[in-house]
């Protein structure tokens, strides 16, 4: 469970820890890359809103991403411009980067079961 959370919180650390050192590397530039590319094209840090589903599902796609996402939040980025031609992108950016480090934390998973 430490490795998964570790592969959470940093993303391509639980591959690092388990010595695949080119797939951990990749994770740990790629997708806190994509974050920041989504942050940077005035993507938006969704909130918690229960009484929006689709809201509350984008907020827990964003906290995918792990520290990264409460490093943003506590520095004030991801208000989003719905006014920027790019929001939409920004949104999506932020969106798969969170998902898909949540696919890196089952995989790390995964390797350390060895069934991979």
């Amino acid at each position: 469970m430490l490795l998964c959370l570790a592969s959470w919180a940093v993303p391509g650390a639980g591959h690092l820890w388990l010595g695949r050192r080119t797939k951990g590397l990749i994770f740990l530039v790629a997708l806190p890359l994509m974050f920041a590319i989504g942050l940077g094209i005035h993507g938006r840090l969704f909130p918690f809103d229960p009484s929006d589903p689709l809201v509350a599902l984008e907020a827990l796609a964003d906290v995918g991403i792990g520290l990264a996402y409460f490093a943003a939040h506590a520095l004030g980025y991801g208000a989003g411009d719905v006014r920027a031609v790019t929001y939409e992108y920004g949104n999506a950016f932020l969106v798969v980067a969170g998902l898909l480090n949540l696919l890196v934390v089952v995989d790390t998973y995964d390797v350390a079961m060895g069934r991979k």
